[in-house]
């Protein structure tokens, strides 16, 4: 087997709407990732997939771009210690996207749940860039040549697909040149669900605002949203077995669990017996300490484009340093003239 570089992609799409699922679920395990120095870590706003589903008008695709990057750093990514920059900057992303859909086979992206949920009825209408979304996936991933990947239940299956490509292209080509990345699951809350329904993903496309905390939120949107939030009038128990059929409750604790830094069951056992009387107000302090800084450096920060600008263009040069070796090789292996 090659010998790796340890290290970590992971991206986000550019699609607006921050919510604190998108801050629990992935940003704030991407700065424990930085952090722990004991994988690179690159980490991108991946434009491209962006517009798969939807051609946004350009102006709004620039500011979501930039907004997602004031994210990235005010919950603690440092430019310095990370890679951070745009797909669109580097085309070594949509080269390699390319040769990976010569080597993916037709019937692995029809399998795709994902593309049958978005697709839907409308299949014919959608983009075929919707289709090939997980070919450019794999080929984000394994351009700078990563081991390991964060990724929630969602991606679970395209980082199945990822491995796939990479065993398939290193088997028909007789070489070891791609790893198999390995999924990064974990975490008490890499699912954040509805304030309002427990059996659904907090999303930001989700019609009522009160279902989701966004990043940009003020200490008194948190306030209220958490008041609000749907619970049910029974007392907290004492051990998580405890709320297997009150999604809604776990929830909230996993919430807490997940800004607190700290097990699920600690929660139990710090709240066991109370109503949610008791812990909505403190769950709401927690959040607004956690977040209410986030929200306020993202607005900071875009104030001042042209440094974030600045910062994605020297980040795209930085990811290029990997990237294109990586691709070269690849021609190469393939045996294209250069």
């Amino acid at each position: 087997m090659a010998d790796f570089t340890p290290r970590v992609f992971s991206g986000i799409q550019p699609s607006g709407g921050l919510t604190l699922g998108n801050y629990l679920g992935a940003m704030k395990r991407f700065v424990q990732m930085q952090d722990a120095g004991t994988h690179e870590t690159v980490y991108c706003m991946v434009d491209l997939h962006a517009i798969t589903a939807e051609l946004a008008a350009p102006d709004k695709l620039r500011s979501r771009t930039r907004e997602l990057c004031a994210a990235f750093i005010a919950s603690g990514i440092d430019p310095e210690k990370s890679i951070l920059f745009n797909q669109s900057q580097v085309p070594e992303h949509a080269q390699l996207g390319w040769i990976f859909n010569c080597v993916a086979r037709m019937g692995w992206m029809q399998r795709m749940t994902q593309w049958k949920d978005k697709a839907g009825k409308n299949a014919q209408n959608a983009s075929l860039g919707l289709f090939a979304y997980p070919a450019l996936m794999a080929a984000d991933i394994l351009i700078y040549h990563a081991t390991h990947v964060p990724v929630g239940e969602d991606q679970k299956q395209h980082l199945e697909l990822t491995r796939d490509i990479a065993a398939k292209f290193n088997h028909d080509y007789g070489v070891d040149f791609f790893p198999i990345t390995e999924p990064v699951i974990e975490g008490v809350a890499t699912r954040v669900m509805s304030l309002r329904d427990g059996s659904k993903k907090m999303s930001k496309s989700d019609p009522s605002d009160m279902s989701r905390i966004n990043m940009t939120d003020t200490a008194d949107d948190i306030a209220k949203k958490i008041r609000k939030a749907k619970t049910d009038p029974e007392p907290l128990p004492e051990a998580l077995d405890g709320l297997t059929e009150r999604p809604e409750a776990r929830n909230l604790v996993n919430i807490y669990a997940a800004l607190a830094e700290i097990p699920a069951q600690s929660v139990m056992d710090q709240f066991a017996g109370q109503q949610f009387g008791t812990f909505k107000p403190a769950l709401v302090d927690l959040a607004v300490d956690k977040l209410g800084p986030i929200g306020s450096e993202m607005s900071r920060l875009m104030q001042d484009q042209a440094e974030i600008d600045r910062i994605l263009a020297r980040g795209a040069e930085r990811a290029r340093e990997i990237a294109a070796p990586v691709l070269e090789q690849t021609f190469e292996i393939i045996g294209m003239v250069r």
